[in-house]
Parts: C-alpha cells; sequence; structure tokens
C-alpha cells in the first residue's frame, strides 16, 4: 500500500522508486521516467510529484501539504547527486525542467518550464564551464518567456514581439542567427519586460523559481483550455496532475546538439517507419510548438548516423516493452542522447488498426491485446468518416500544399477565430478553422471544426497532435499562405480567401482546395478486414442496427448488424404520397372513415416491411407501433394550414379545429405510445396485418423472416395485455386465412420507470423488452431531452453531471432500472431476450455497462454499428481481464 504521506518519487540511474503501473499516482509522463529508467533508457534523472499532491493542493487554497517541501528538496539532492551538479552553485550549477503530467494524455493542455535555477550568477557560471556564451543566455531568454508566460501570466507574445522587434534592428531572419551579444541584449529585454508587466524584479533564487513553477503546473490543471480539453476527449475521475522535475540536458549547445520527436510507426498511417522531426540547436519546444520549421527524422540518418542508430534501437525496445507505438520525446546534448519521455502515441482509426494487426503478426501482443487495448471505438467511427469523390478534385484550384498532418476530407467555411468557430458549430454551420499556429487556448475551436490549417508548425505541433488525437483533417504548416487576422483573410498571392468562404482541406496530401468539394462513402482496408474479423470471433452481446430504410438496413448488415432492433414505422408515414393518408385517419370523425384511411397507408407499410425484410433475410427484425403523438403528423404553420387542408378535400376551420384539439400541454407524455392503439385499435390492427403480410409473402419465396413486434410506452401489464391480445388475434387470422404458420415474436419497450420496477408482470407476457433509453433517461431525471440543452452544458462544467445522460447511460440512476428490468424479467421468463436500443446502444461505455448486465444485444444507427462491435467486444476482454486480476489478488493474498 502507497504511504499516504508519500508525494515525490524519484527516478534515475540508481534509485527509482515508481513503475509503469502507478500512472493515477505520478502521471503518465513520471510513471513512464520511473520504467524508462528500470529498463535502462538514458532518462535524465529527476523526480515526480505525485497527483495526490495537487489535489490536496488545490483542495487547501494552494497550501502544499505539510511533507512535500522538505521531500521536494530531498528529491532535489537526489537530482543533485546524480548529475554531480548543484542547484543554484556558482560552479557547477544545475538547471531542471518542471512538467505536467496527467494519467491521462493531454498534449499541450498543461504547461511546462526550462531552464529553471538560471539567474545572472549562474548564467556566468555556464558560460564559464561551457565556454559557449550564446548557448547561456539563450537558456536564460527561454526562462524568463516561459516563467513569465506560465507562472506569471505575462503573455507570450510580448516576448514574442520583443524578439521580433531585436531581428529586425540587427538585420536577421532567424532566432538561431542571433550571437551572444544579441541574447544578452535580449535577456534584459525581457528582464524588462517582466517588471513591468508584474511590478517585481525577475526571482533570482532557484528554490523559489521552482515553488512558483511547481505550483503553476498544480494551477494549471484547472486551467480553462484543460477543463475544455477533458470535457472534448471525455476525461474524467482523474484527481489533478503530477509534476515532474528533472535534471535539464540541452539541445541548443551548438551543431552537435538538438531535439526532436518521433513516433515509432507513423501515427496516420501505421507504416513501420520511424515518424517524426528534429531541430539541431534547440530546445524541445521549438518542435511542438511550430516556431522554427524542423527537419524529417530521416535526415537525422545523413546528420549523425551513430545517434539515429542509437535512437532506433531504443525506439524498438520501447514499442516491444510497452506493446504499442510509442510517442518519443529525445535530446542531443553535445553528441549524447537523452530520452525525456514516451508514451503511446496518438494515431488516425487508420493507423490504430493498422499497428494493431501489424504488431499481431510481428508476435508482439495477441489479438486480444490488440482489441482490448490498441484500437478506439473512437478509432473506428473516424474509419466512416467520408473522403473525396475521386474526380471530385479534378481542375480544382489548390491555394497551397502543407504537411497531411491528419488524414481525411474536410469541407467548410473559414473561420479564423477559436471562438467563431465553436458558435458557428452551434448553428449547424460546417467551418475549417484557419490559424498561424494553434495553442491550447484553441482546443474549443479545433474540436467544433471540420478541419483544421495552420501556416506553420510540423507534423508534431500541437495542431497535428490533438487533430489526429481526434480523428480531425489537418493541413499544418502551409507556408504558401500568408495569414491575416485583422482582415479575417488569407492569401496565397493570387487568391484571397475571406471569412465564411468554402474551402476544402486533403488531409491527406495536405492540399487545400478552393471551394466546396464533394465528399464519397469511405474504404476499408484489408487490416480493417482482418481487425473486425477478430472483434466477431470475441463478441458475445450481439449488434443490432437501428433502420427502417433498406438503405439503411443493408449498409447497416455490411457493418457486421445482426438485424434491426429498432424500425420506428412512423418515419415511413413521412415518405411522399403517404402523409395525407395519415392526416385523413386522424381528422376523421367515425371508425369506419380512420379504416378507410388506414387501409390506404397498408399496401405502402407492407411494401416497407417487404423491403426491410429482404435486406435483413434469416435475421430478427424489430418493429415499434406507432408511437409519436398525432398532432406530429399535422401542419402547425398557418398558410401550410390552408395549403393541407386544400389536399385533403375540407375546410381549413376543420383541419385547424383538430390541430387544436390535439395541441397537449406536454405531448412527450401524452396521447401516444401504446395509449394511441387502445384508443384506435384499428392502427394497430392495421400495422400489425402489414407486417404479417409482408412476412408470409417472403415465406412463400422460401425466405427466412424474423419479425418482432414491439409495442411502445408501456406502463402496465394490462396495456402489454391489451395491445399484445390485438395483434395475435390479428396475425392469427391473416395466418389461418393464408393456410401458413409463421414464427413471430411481440413485446414491449421498457422505457417508463413504473415499466421497469414491474417487469416480471410484463415479462410473463412478453416475448422480448428493449429498453429505450432515451425516454427512459427523460422520465428517470425530469428533462426534456429537447429542452435540456438550455442547461447540460451549464451542468456539466459545474460538475453536477459527468457527461450528458442523453449520450452516456447515467449507470447510477438510470441504469439501476435497465438492471432491475432485466433482473425481474428474467426471474419469470428465463428466455425472455433484452436489448437497448436507445441512442445509448452506439455508445462504448453504455455497451460496457450492457453486457456487464447480462442483455443479449444493443442496437444503434447502422454508422455506429463497427464502433458497437469493437466496444461489445472489448466489454468481453475487460471483465475477463478484472476476473483474472481478482483471481491473481486472492491467490497473492493466500500465499501472503
Amino acid at each position: 500500500m502507497a504511504n499516504p504521506d508519500k508525494y515525490v518519487y524519484r527516478f534515475g540511474r540508481f534509485n527509482t522508486d515508481g513503475n509503469r503501473k502507478m500512472k493515477h499516482l505520478l502521471g503518465g509522463k513520471g510513471a513512464n521516467l520511473a520504467e524508462m529508467s528500470k529498463i535502462g533508457i538514458p532518462v535524465p534523472p529527476g523526480f515526480t510529484i505525485s497527483t495526490e499532491a495537487c489535489r490536496s493542493t488545490i483542495k487547501n487554497s494552494m497550501k502544499w501539504p505539510e511533507e512535500l517541501f522538505g521531500q521536494v528538496m530531498e528529491g532535489v539532492k537526489h537530482i543533485e547527486t546524480e548529475m554531480g551538479l548543484k542547484l543554484g552553485d556558482d560552479k557547477n550549477p544545475l538547471l531542471i525542467s518542471v512538467r505536467s503530467g496527467a494519467a491521462v494524455s493531454m498534449p499541450g493542455m498543461m504547461d511546462t518550464i526550462l531552464n529553471l535555477g538560471i539567474n545572472d550568477k549562474v548564467v556566468e557560471a555556464v558560460i564559464k564551464k561551457t565556454g559557449n556564451e550564446r548557448f547561456a543566455y539563450d537558456s536564460y531568454r527561454r526562462f524568463i518567456d516561459m516563467f513569465g508566460d506560465v507562472v506569471m501570466g505575462v503573455g507570450h507574445d510580448y516576448f514574442e514581439e520583443a524578439i521580433g522587434k531585436l531581428k529586425k534592428e540587427v538585420g536577421v531572419e532567424d532566432d538561431i542567427e542571433l550571437n551572444a551579444s544579441h541574447l544578452r541584449e535580449l535577456t534584459d529585454r525581457y528582464k524588462a519586460i517582466y517588471r513591468k508587466v508584474t511590478g517585481h524584479m525577475f526571482p533570482d533564487d532557484p528554490v523559489e523559481q521552482l515553488k512558483f513553477a511547481i505550483n503553476a503546473v498544480f494551477k494549471s490543471w484547472n486551467s480553462a483550455r484543460a477543463i475544455k480539453y477533458r470535457q472534448i476527449s471525455n476525461i474524467h475521475g482523474l484527481i489533478g496532475t503530477a509534476v515532474n522535475v528533472q535534471a535539464m540536458v540541452f539541445g541548443n549547445m551548438g551543431e552537435k546538439s538538438g531535439t526532436g520527436v518521433c513516433f515509432t510507426r507513423n501515427p496516420s498511417t501505421g507504416e513501420s517507419k520511424l515518424y517524426g522531426e528534429f531541430l539541431l540547436d534547440a530546445q524541445g519546444e521549438d518542435v511542438v510548438a511550430g516556431i522554427r520549421t524542423p527537419s524529417h527524422i530521416a535526415e537525422l540518418q545523413s546528420r549523425n548516423p551513430a545517434i539515429y542508430k542509437e535512437l532506433v534501437g531504443y525506439t524498438r525496445k520501447l514499442e516491444a516493452h510497452y506493446k504499442n507505438m510509442q510517442d518519443i520525446e529525445f535530446t542531443i546534448q553535445d553528441g549524447s542522447l537523452f530520452i525525456l519521455q514516451t508514451r503511446n502515441g496518438k494515431r488516425t482509426g487508420a493507423a490504430a488498426v493498422k499497428v494493431a494487426v501489424d504488431l499481431v503478426n510481428e508476435g508482439v501482443l495477441t489479438k486480444n491485446e490488440a482489441i482490448r487495448d490498441l484500437v478506439d471505438p473512437g478509432h473506428i467511427e473516424q474509419l466512416l468518416h467520408p473522403q473525396f469523390k475521386e474526380d471530385a478534385l479534378n481542375g480544382s484550384k489548390v491555394l497551397g500544399t502543407g504537411l497531411p498532418a491528419s488524414p481525411g476530407a474536410a469541407v467548410g467555411k473559414v473561420v479564423f477565430d477559436s471562438k467563431k468557430a465553436e458558435e458557428a458549430a452551434k448553428e449547424g454551420e460546417t467551418v475549417i478553422l484557419v490559424r498561424i499556429e494553434t495553442s491550447p487556448e484553441d482546443v474549443g475551436g479545433m474540436s467544433s471544426a471540420e478541419g483544421i490549417l495552420t501556416s506553420r508548425g510540423g507534423m508534431t505541433s500541437h495542431a497535428a497532435v490533438v487533430a489526429r488525437g481526434w480523428g480531425k483533417p489537418c493541413v499544418a504548416g502551409c507556408s504558401d499562405i500568408v495569414i491575416n487576422y485583422k482582415t479575417k483573410s488569407f492569401t496565397n498571392g493570387e487568391i484571397t480567401v475571406k471569412e465564411g468562404d468554402w474551402i476544402s482541406l486533403n488531409g491527406n496530401t495536405g492540399k487545400v482546395i478552393l471551394g466546396k468539394k464533394e465528399l464519397s462513402k469511405p474504404e476499408f482496408s484489408k487490416e480493417y478486414r482482418v481487425f473486425m474479423d477478430w472483434v466477431s470471433d470475441i463478441e458475445v452481446m450481439k449488434v443490432r442496427t437501428n433502420a427502417e430504410t433498406p438503405e439503411d438496413a443493408e449498409l447497416a448488415r455490411s457493418y457486421g448488424a445482426k438485424g434491426i432492433g429498432l424500425a420506428r414505422t412512423e418515419h415511413m408515414f413521412f415518405k411522399p404520397g403517404r402523409v395525407n393518408f395519415m392526416r385523413k385517419m386522424i381528422i376523421a370523425n367515425t371508425k369506419e372513415e380512420r379504416v378507410v384511411a388506414l387501409n390506404n397507408l397498408l399496401p405502402f407499410q407492407k411494401q416497407d416491411f417487404i423491403e426491410i425484410f429482404e435486406a435483413m433475410e434469416g435475421l430478427p427484425v424489430t418493429i415499434r407501433l406507432l408511437d409519436p403523438p398525432l398532432h406530429e403528423f399535422l401542419p402547425q404553420e398557418k398558410d401550410e394550414i390552408e395549403k393541407v387542408a386544400s389536399e385533403l378535400g375540407v375546410t381549413t376551420d376543420i383541419l385547424e379545429n383538430k390541430v387544436n384539439q390535439l395541441k397537449e400541454f406536454n405531448p412527450m407524455l401524452g396521447h401516444r405510445g401504446c395509449r394511441l392503439g387502445i384508443t384506435y385499435p384499428e392502427i394497430t390492427e392495421m400495422q400489425t396485418k402489414a407486417i404479417i403480410e409482408a412476412a408470409l409473402e417472403l415465406v412463400k419465396e422460401g425466405k427466412t423472416v424474423l419479425p418482432e413486434i414491439m409495442i411502445p410506452l408501456v406502463g402496465s401489464v394490462e396495456e402489454f395485455e391489451h395491445q399484445r391480445a390485438l395483434v395475435d388475434k390479428t396475425a392469427r387470422e391473416i395466418l389461418a386465412e393464408h393456410g401458413e404458420k409463421l414464427d413471430y415474436k411481440i413485446g414491449t419497450m421498457i422505457e417508463i420507470p413504473r415499466a421497469a420496477i414491474l417487469a416480471d408482470q410484463i415479462a410473463e407476457k412478453a416475448d422480448f423488452f428493449s429498453f429505450g433509453t432515451n425516454d427512459l433517461t427523460q422520465l428517470t431525471y425530469g428533462f426534456s431531452r429537447d429542452d435540456a440543452v438550455k442547461f447540460l452544458p451549464t451542468y456539466i462544467e459545474r460538475g453536477i453531471l459527468k457527461q450528458d445522460p442523453f449520450q452516456v447511460l447515467d449507470e447510477e440512476g438510470v441504469g439501476q432500472f435497465v438492471q432491475a428490468g432485466t433482473r425481474l424479467g428474467r426471474m419469470v421468463n428465463e428466455n425472455l431476450k433484452v436489448g437497448i436500443c436507445g441512442e445509448h446502444g452506439g455508445d462504448p461505455e453504455s455497451i460496457n455497462f450492457a453486457y456487464n448486465t447480462g442483455l443479449d444485444y444493443v442496437s444503434c444507427s447502422p454508422f455506429r454499428v463497427p464502433v458497437a462491435h469493437l466496444a461489445s467486444a472489448q466489454a468481453v476482454l475487460r471483465k475477463d481481464r478484472e476476473e483474472n486480476t481478482d483471481e491473481d489478488e486472492k491467490v497473492n493474498s493466500l500465499l501472503a
């Protein structure tokens, strides 16, 4: 058991306290630094301050736990001992970095400070020791910039403006062209900026600098951008960020030094080839921030073959050790290589699947490990995104070509501001976010945009890494265009594109194309098909689809759907030539008039059912009888009422009176679902007749049809009994008339809490249950799904709710009704088939809950079917791992 008073964990060649399994306590970065130290990777020594320390400090108004300062100073001594240097010393000074690191990777969200410990005295010692005045002052000015920005809120733009002005004064273009005297002058200017903005002198006590820096990292956990990223990425359950304090190694000591970021495989395609970038005579922030345009990692082989060979060896070792593609940061200091970080690399959907299949084929991991650990449901969803049609780009005007930072196709209107991108997306507009470079402040706009275009930055810049992680197409570093925020436009010298103009991004090639180009359906690689075959072998709980057209049914079946879990018959009534028959039924004054109107609808309904039965031949098809209130089929606006009245051959007054009669104070709780079938049994009779006759027609052709008739919105067993008796009576009459037999089932949608509590009574009469979790959520919370959008974002932002309960099933509340209904139903009917057909049927977390509850299937929209397949298989593997872990712990307990 961890010591509750221990907040600092060392790592290094001689003393390492942590390991890779301690991510929750040490964060991903800290746990991996400890792990790498243990397996012989050259990692600069340091220590990690735990997430518990962060939580305690924030909870106590930024007051550190009593033991923390002493442990931090012991950690500093550990670094000093391993390095043979001393913090603040005027002969052998130690400089350190302070970085954040949560348990889940959040690229660029948290704050970093490099070169901490430098001051006027130390900078002279560095010069004396290294003989490199330029390096010393370059490190000093960088530290003032980072410390000022991160710790004291002195905007980075102030420092950028100062360096830009100095470069203009001395007549150079690049930072690297500034000499030692220039950088000494720049350091003084940076100090002046710091003093002017803060009202204080720049602190020269290294211990004071360290305390300030640690607090800044703690505070960054609750920065607006970090909170926004966690919301967008659905990251919850974490207690804070760890802080990693580490000895500096310097990539800015000259041409024999450098810094870089590389992936063990291509994060866009999955190709088994080292992928990344590096800069000579630079520090790490220069690469990821896109401040200078870096060189491709392959060039390092010709520039420094020995270092490249050593780096390749470490990348292979780390990939094999972690059984996953790695994202690695490294620094070369005067010819010596150091690894500063490794983590599982963010990748596109296509890359995730290829890497998983390749690592299995290479014997690095098993199929089960590949399914459980390497591919997320979100990766599969990315693969379902459209691409450009083959001929759509022929003759197109290419505005420029940048780096293909994240693949896919994106089409949208240009916006230059992240907040505006968010606002436009809320209004239903599709936008492309265009920035010179992105920063963590842009995550809201990046999430809302269809794609991202930057004129600066490389393949490992902030824009590239975040876009790949989210599956957003991105073209980065497109230097062919010049962006002007003031005029809200960009130009390539020939064509000027203004805000609101349409552009298209090809994330596969890096091309930026003028205009709105046509998109087509995705194509799947051979690795995808292999991977999904593995998934199919693992999953236990079936995946069906929600569909009421043959096109949707066929698409879902091609994605592996094992039937239809919800066909909404009301959608069929809105097809051309039908809705007026439905309206005639609604305005009818007698049963006879209603039957006439319904008989006109019968052939249409029957043909619809024939088509979806054919598309799903041999698989179950659950058809929900009419559910919505009748007013939804009638016009509401005056001009529409006049038009429809004329089409129906009635006066405007008659139709207007009927519209008014059907108005309800709360239609979602009103005259709908089985209540319609009970009030107007002829509706249930017509729909049953259409279903059974359609099935019989195909049965006579030798086809297998498995209809399941679902009674909606049942709240009592009496309601279900009434409708079941009517369906059975109608079906028996048709079957007797045709002299045929048909295996059909009758069940209900459990969407009213009362039905879940009385599920044992209903299950005695029902063949199946399907939980309608959309309405069940509404009725459990007392939220209107349509109106909750007004306050749900506030609830989530303030932590009242972790997630939108209409997107992710509320296991504590709504989930209890699902569990109770399933348990009670199967107590009296062990053959009861149970599924979920609400929006939650396509959500991975909800699918995991459904599997653990023992459901037979989930049902979701056709495009979510592959996602649901993977989530279903992962639920099996996670449960197996948990059970095996429990057994191991029992054995270890007995042995102890």
